[in-house]
């Protein structure tokens, strides 16, 4: 599958809402509800084609789409306003993920992690975007900063 980044940094080619398979999309809907308490979704309105294309999508409110098509941005990264309101609340890592649910997430299995929080890893994306563009130094991306072992 052909990697698909959202304006906000969400892995969109990773989410099981643009799978074809109801099952899938119903279990990626059960665990939205158990982890982040989302009732509004369905395996029928979940179904999405990404922010980037001109097909469905799953978050209809979401602000960030406009936003950044208005702009013309390629990413929210790239905007002289970013971080702002309407995608800081979608910065997001996949162990802050975890954290962010606890305790709900105490039990999480891998598979479910996979299916329902993996594609919300939004900040290794938005700094290599940044990285590229000047916007941060190109170390943070590499994962520069320093070992703390053997510092007291």
């Amino acid at each position: 599958m052909e990697k698909m980044i959202g304006y906000c940094g969400y892995r969109c080619h990773l989410c099981a809402a643009r799978s074809d398979d109801p099952e899938v999309r119903q279990r990626l809907v059960d665990g939205w509800r158990k982890y982040f308490g989302h009732e509004s979704y369905t395996a029928e309105n979940v179904k999405c084609d990404g922010c980037r294309g001109d097909g469905k999508l799953a978050d209809t409110s979401c602000e960030a789409r406009p936003c950044a098509i208005e702009r013309g941005v390629a990413s929210c990264a790239l905007c002289d306003d970013f971080p702002c309101k309407k995608v800081g609340h979608l910065l997001a890592s996949g162990p802050g993920m975890i954290v962010y649910c606890h305790p709900k997430t105490s039990d999480v299995t891998k598979e479910e992690y996979d299916l329902c929080m993996r594609q919300f890893d939004s900040f290794p994306e938005l700094l290599k975007i940044m990285a590229v563009a000047g916007k941060v130094p190109g170390w943070v991306v590499t994962g520069g900063l320093e070992d703390d072992e053997g510092e007291e």
